[in-house]
């Protein structure tokens, strides 16, 4: 058995020829799960925006919070907004006026523009989360077995990694990307971008509604209609 092992080794080592994937270092990324996260990015951003109008001597500069839907110079049309867009418009707009920023209600010239675009991103995998300390948990058991038998340390291995898989938590499949700008003179004063993880069954808040087209089954003939989806 040991030679076979030491003839794989040698094996997958002569095969490889490009540099092995390795994992990110552990790290923390909140999940989006309420209306009061929503308001917690807002006032965040809210006060970002203020900072650095009062940095850049513009505190008595006026903001009009312009909705946009695909990128900073779209903007939406009526009843395309999603749910987050229009409550995260509100939000900030709440969160401005509690700072002070005199923000206005109808865009003039000199107003400073924030704009904001929200991105979703769908990820076909399903990925898993160890939690720190679960592979020492794991070698510390498959090491009580280390006068066994290898079969009976292979089962042992499986068996932990069974239980890894099934106790780590599942991050889903979406997530999103925020990004708020603020634009004066052609040029951007303030940009920050936020990254969330998403419950997979509400992607339908963060995502403008698609266009496209169904077939459908017309006494023997096809028969093509747009389709719009609204939420």
């Amino acid at each position: 058995m040991r030679t076979v092992l030491i003839l794989l080794l040698l094996f997958f080592t002569s095969c490889s020829r490009i540099p092995q994937p390795a994992p990110y270092a552990f790290s923390e990324q909140q999940k989006m799960q309420a209306t009061h996260h929503w308001d917690v990015l807002a006032s965040d951003v809210a006060n970002q925006i203020n900072n650095q109008l009062i940095l850049s001597d513009y505190i008595d500069r006026a903001v009009y919070v312009k909705t946009t839907c695909g990128s900073d110079a779209t903007p939406c049309e009526q009843e395309e907004t999603t749910q987050f867009n229009e409550a995260f418009r509100d939000l900030l707009i709440t969160r401005l006026v509690s700072f002070g920023v005199p923000t206005s209600i109808e865009k003039k010239a000199t107003d400073i523009e924030v704009n904001y675009k929200v991105q979703v991103v769908y990820h076909s995998s399903t990925r898993r989360t160890l939690a720190p300390g679960t592979l020492t948990a794991l070698t510390a058991m498959v090491s009580v077995f280390r006068d066994a038998s290898f079969t009976v340390k292979l089962l042992a291995l499986a068996a932990g990694l069974d239980i890894a898989n099934s106790t780590s938590p599942g991050n889903g499949h979406y997530e999103v990307i925020i990004t708020t700008s603020t634009v004066t003179d052609g040029k951007y004063l303030f940009r920050t971008s936020d990254i969330y993880y998403i419950n997979d069954p509400d992607f339908w808040q963060y995502q403008n509604a698609p266009t496209g087209k169904t077939i459908q089954m017309v006494s023997g003939k096809i028969s093509k209609h747009k389709l719009s989806f609204t939420m």
